[in-house]
């Protein structure tokens, strides 16, 4: 069995699961509600609080879905009870950040500004502290959402491994190069 899919989801006291005919596992919380569709055969059941995804076979596919759909539920859970945040920092000299809502405009030392808008699922904030790096802090209830906007805005500027610029996560450790070494 996965091990991954084998071990039970602890659900918080003011979260609702529910599934409906369709394999469609709906999670309500505090802070919203997701939805996420399931293939037909897997089930879940809830007993005392906890909550268990089992797969209907032995097939490979039944396999690498099972640990799938329970990481899914999982992310859902946490993120209607307690919310997911993301933090990105901007290194490089005259690397810039502001937002206006949810549009964000970067200056990144391209010949262009980048204009990006965030679906409206997630709250943005920025900050530009003197002497600091510029940063962005995104949260959401929607992990996978907020996973894939991170990204987009990491593959604007991503980090060099010489110099170390570029968009980062916050506390992301970076694998350094030597440049080149002088000869005589």
């Amino acid at each position: 069995m996965s091990r991954v899919g084998k071990s039970i989801i602890k659900l918080p006291s003011k979260v609702e699961v529910s599934i409906d005919s369709a394999n469609l596992v709906t999670v309500k919380g505090p802070k919203g509600s997701l939805t996420q569709q399931m293939n037909p055969g897997f089930s879940l059941s809830q007993e005392d609080g906890n909550l268990t995804v089992t797969r209907p076979g032995e097939s490979k596919q039944d396999k690498a879905l099972h640990g799938l759909y329970r990481s899914l539920i999982n992310n859902m859970v946490i993120g209607v009870s307690e919310g997911h945040s993301v933090k990105q920092e901007l290194v490089g000299v005259g690397y810039k950040v502001s937002n206006q809502g949810n549009i964000l405009d970067f200056s990144l030392g391209h010949s262009h500004r980048i204009v990006l808008e965030v679906p409206s699922e997630i709250q943005v904030i920025t900050e530009t502290v003197k002497g600091q790096n510029p940063s962005i802090t995104m949260s959401s209830t929607d992990k996978q959402l907020l996973g894939q906007i991170a990204a987009k805005i990491r593959s604007f500027r991503k980090p060099e491994p010489y110099k170390g610029k570029g968009i980062r996560f916050a506390g992301e450790q970076l694998r350094r190069k030597a440049g080149k070494s002088a000869s005589k």
